[in-house]
């Protein structure tokens, strides 16, 4: 619902013309009204001009386009290439405009606000995802620093100081570019503060260079991702040499523990590893998918001092010691994500599981059990330990050998937890030839009669619709949920993915040769 007020604010800067030529004339008060109605309307042209003559302290992304008295809607899931890119190139502006810079009041921009979602709503259809945010700031910044060492600026414009508050993005495509920007952080108007930092694509020499240079005491989430080949000594030394005392959020790459090669030094070095991420007060989500840590996630987990909100154990062959570390300690009535997908729970230990599910339920809003080997015999037990988790929001359990009449009786249930949105199911079993072997491997995944599974998914639907649940959105992922960052830089992971793949092969040959 749109007020009066919004309403004559979209009719203001529709005439892109008129509203540029008249915003000297507006009240300092009503240029966060005045921008809502411009993204919504894609109007970069006025964006950019309210930005560059933005009047106010600060300029905070996330609460300018979330839900305002004047328009409930939530604009910030909008990642729209032609708002954003005006946003950024008006802030620059900002900095260049030649009014007296006593007239110049911002001192903080927040961009942490965006958020970056599969389905665009925007009519251009074009979006600026994270990475080329990154990308585009920083070329900006240095943009300035150019511009202010070659031309005659106003003596005031050296006395602008903006902290500009960013999700950093860094690949090897964009590296040598932020590197530079950071750099020369200290001579540019704009201040590059990293909140959160995203690393992929990337040597380990690069990545420690780059991220003692983004600051890590202002750090509150750091992911170290898929091809930066972190391992647990590596791992060690980042923790030893810098210090992360505001992160709330670590996400580790796969394989940066693996127990089943562990020597005496290395149980004190995962020893260690803990004791200084107990010494992060603010840490309170923890991702090491892919790992393997059978038997240790006590001795990683135990130094923590602050319940951890959001642990994503999967793949990480956990065993019942670790199952039943978990169930008894001080994390699981905190839990609010958890996912333990690539775990027989039914068979190593599905009590300690419901025991963990137990003392999570009051918090818990997302769970993931993935390729968990749920089988039809499991699911009344699976809805008695779902029953208590009437904060439940989210529920993936893509993978499972399920039947369809299985699925339609595990969905009748679901329509009654009450704030459930999201669910991720599987293709029924009965949907794939006889003989299919669980988990199903990836040239197999997509070898089932789409005809029928379209049938029992209809019938999935219906049955939320006739329980008045149209708010929950029900699909199967084939491949894994949808990750805004990896969809962005899929082109440069592919290629990455190739050279390392033929880097390999011409070390084999070569081995091979010798060995001839």
């Amino acid at each position: 619902m749109k007020s009066l007020r919004f309403l004559s604010a979209e009719a203001f800067v529709s005439n892109a013309e008129f509203a540029r030529k008249s915003l000297s004339d507006v009240a300092h008060n009503l240029f966060p009204l005045l921008f809502k109605a411009s993204y919504l309307l894609e109007q970069g042209e006025v964006i950019h001009d309210l930005v560059e003559n933005w009047p106010l302290v600060d300029f905070n992304m996330g609460k300018l386009l979330g839900a305002t008295v004047d328009y409930q809607e939530d604009l910030s899931h909008r990642t729209c290439s032609v708002c954003l890119e005006s946003c950024l190139t008006g802030l620059r502006d900002y900095v260049l405009n030649n009014f007296s810079p006593y007239m110049k009041r911002l001192k903080v921009v927040d961009l942490t606000g965006i958020k970056d979602v599969e389905v665009q709503f925007c009519e251009c259809k074009k979006t600026m995802g994270r990475w080329a945010r990154t990308q585009m700031l920083s070329k900006l910044c240095l943009e300035l620093v150019v511009y202010l060492q070659q031309a005659q600026c106003n003596p005031g414009t050296f006395e602008i100081s903006i902290d500009v508050l960013i999700d950093l993005f860094v690949t090897e495509r964009n590296y040598e570019l932020v590197v530079e920007a950071l750099l020369k952080k200290c001579c540019c108007p704009l201040k590059i503060c990293c909140v959160a930092f995203r690393s992929d694509n990337l040597t380990l020499q690069k990545f420690f260079y780059i991220i003692k240079l983004a600051d890590p005491s202002l750090l509150r989430k750091l992911e170290i991702v898929h091809n930066v080949r972190l391992e647990m000594e590596h791992l060690e030394i980042l923790l030893n040499s810098i210090h992360f005392p505001l992160l709330m959020s670590l996400t580790l790459p796969a394989r940066t523990f693996n127990v089943q090669r562990f020597t005496a030094t290395d149980e004190q070095m995962l020893t260690n590893i803990g004791e200084k991420m107990g010494e992060m007060t603010q840490l309170t989500e923890l991702c090491m998918s892919f790992s393997i840590l059978t038997g240790r996630i006590q001795k990683l987990l135990s130094p923590l001092k602050t319940p951890l909100k959001m642990l994503d154990v999967s793949n990480c062959s956990l065993n019942h010691a670790d199952m039943a570390y978990l169930a008894n300690s001080f994390h699981a009535n905190h839990l609010e994500a958890l996912d333990l997908s690539g775990h027989d729970i039914p068979e190593l230990y599905p009590s300690t599981f419901f025991k963990l599910l137990s003392h999570s339920s009051s918090v818990l809003r997302s769970l993931t059990l993935e390729d968990c080997n749920i089988q039809d015999t499991h699911v009344n037990m699976l809805i008695l330990g779902l029953s208590p988790c009437q904060k439940l929001h989210e529920f993936k359990f893509v993978g499972n050998p399920l039947s369809s009449q299985a699925l339609k009786h595990l969905f009748t249930f679901l329509c009654e937890l009450p704030m459930l949105k999201n669910v991720e199911f599987p293709v029924p079993r009965d949907c794939y030839p006889i003989g299919i072997t669980y988990p199903i491997d990836d040239a197999s995944v997509c070898r089932f009669d789409h005809q029928k599974y379209e049938s029992v998914a209809e019938e999935l639907n219906l049955i939320l619709l006739q329980a008045n649940r149209e708010d929950v959105k029900a699909s199967t992922p084939l491949f894994g949920s949808y990750d805004a960052a990896i969809q962005e830089t899929n082109n440069e992971l592919g290629a990455y993915l190739i050279k390392s793949f033929k880097e390999t092969l011409e070390k084999f040959t070569t081995s091979f040769n010798k060995m001839s």
